[in-house]
Parts: C-alpha cells; structure tokens; sequence
C-alpha cells in the first residue's frame, strides 16, 4: 500500500496539497476496507465500498463523489484500469447557498473588539475572498491607491483582482501602523507566518456568537453574503463573477436564488384579503 509514485504523479500534474491529501485518504481508506492489493481491485470491490459509505456511513452525495473522483483517478487515470464504466456519481442536492443580512454582518464586525479579527471579517465580506486566500493575503499585495489586492496563485492556481472598501483600507492602516512586527502577511501569526483557516473559521464563529446570531455561521457565509449583496444592489453579474474568481457562471447563478430585491416588490395574496 505504498502511493508515493501516485503522489509525485499528482504533483507532476499541479494539484493542491488539499486535493493530495484527500486522494491519498480515500484510497488507503479503501484498501483497508475492501483488504486486497491495488492490483486485484474490480469495479465490484469499488461499489461495495461506495455502498459502505452511503448506507453505514450516512455519507452526503458530496463527499461519496469525492470518494469517486480519488479511486478513478489512482485507478483509471494513474493504473491505466477501466473499472468505472458502471459507476457514476451521485446525484447532488441543490441546495441554497446561506447568507447573512447586512444588519448581522454590521453587529459581527461591531461585536469584535479584536483589530485583526475585526478586519479579517471586514475582508471576507467586502471582498467576497475565500478563508483560504484571506489567510494568505500579504500586505505587498494591497494596493491602497487603486483600491485592490491581488489573490496569488488562488483557486486554479491563477492571480486575480478582488475589491477593496473604504472602510477595510482606513482599518488596514491603522492596524498596520500598530503592529510590532514587520511580517509579510496581514493576519500574521507569532511564527513568522499567517494564520491556519481553522483560526479564521474559529473568529468568524465567536464574531457571530457575541453578536448573538443564532443561525450557525461559517466563513463562506460572509463570501455567499458579497455576491447576494452586490447582486441585490444591481452590480454587473459577469464583474462579480470575476472578482469572486469563478470559472463558471452556474457557481454565481445560486447566489440569484437568495436574492430578495424582487421578491420583495410581490405582494403576498394574504394581503389583499
């Protein structure tokens, strides 16, 4: 049960570590499951576990899917093993991406007393950034006079622009001016370093829960809520699409569904009773 040639094959190919790790997961999980050589696997050995997983595991169409995608890439892209004809991925559900309404991001950002960890919500809202690009961010890569940053090497591996407030950059000089360390990134840690995106998660929680919001909150919610907002305010989708760096324009096409500037011009039939 040796994948180091799978793994240099994976990094031959430029995927992240995130993806790397969860590959590497699923095929070792697998094999101690099913108890065979890779080289004895078929297509059967491949659905029984699938079939573990949705049955005595519970798991979510999401994360059997991602089970699927790591087993066909060791065994069908990397083994050269035709085993996935009769396999497909499951069926996901469509569900609505959760926002918060601008009133909750004003009481979460007001209920943090803690300057990085204020700003670091400031961020995620009026950028739309992921955690894992607001964690990385560098303090070079902020440009004051333009009013943009730049995300290095983001999802895709590509640079791109994201958006900057008023409110975040006059919070940003100051923030910057009262540190007393010259590290390179904005939420620096004590390591020389930047902090993990389970800090950020944490922040983001504690924010919401001094705010007394009841609903769990996480930090894509914060991203979610950039979109709908803007959306709401008649921003261009193909200029939000680009600042929140997706590909596609379906990803956007959920945040549509959330938005509530033209449900709210219907009136309901109970008023007119």
């Amino acid at each position: 049960m040796n994948f180091n040639e799978f793994e240099k094959e994976m990094k031959l190919r430029g995927f992240t570590r995130r993806t790397i790790d969860t590959y590497l997961f699923y095929n070792y999980r697998f094999l101690r499951f099913i108890g065979k050589s890779p080289r004895e696997i078929s297509g059967y050995d491949i659905k029984q576990y699938l079939n573990y997983l949705i049955e005595k595991r519970h798991a979510k169409p999401r994360t059997v899917n991602l089970a699927i995608s790591a087993l066909k890439f060791y065994y069908e892209i990397f083994s050269n093993k035709r085993l996935f004809s009769r396999i497909s991925k499951c069926k996901e559900e469509k569900l609505l991406p959760r926002v918060l309404s601008k009133v909750e991001i004003f009481r979460m950002i007001n209920a943090t007393e803690n300057e990085k960890h204020k700003l670091l919500i400031e961020l995620m809202y009026s950028s739309g950034l992921r955690v894992s690009e607001c964690v990385k961010l560098k303090i070079n890569d902020v440009h004051i006079d333009r009013k943009v940053g730049i995300v290095r090497r983001g999802k895709g591996k590509k640079d791109r622009l994201f958006l900057l407030s008023d409110k975040f950059l006059k919070d940003l000089n100051e923030y910057v001016e009262n540190r007393t360390n010259d590290n390179d990134y904005v939420f620096n840690d004590y390591d020389n370093g930047h902090i993990t995106i389970r800090n950020a998660q944490r922040i983001v929680k504690n924010a919401a829960r001094k705010a007394e919001i009841k609903k769990r909150v996480h930090c894509h919610m914060l991203r979610a809520s950039f979109a709908t907002h803007l959306l709401e305010d008649g921003v261009n989708e193909s200029y939000i699409q680009k600042l929140m760096g997706h590909v596609s324009k379906k990803t956007l096409e959920r945040y549509l569904a959330v938005r509530v500037d033209e449900a709210l011009k219907v009136k309901s039939p109970l008023d007119n009773l």
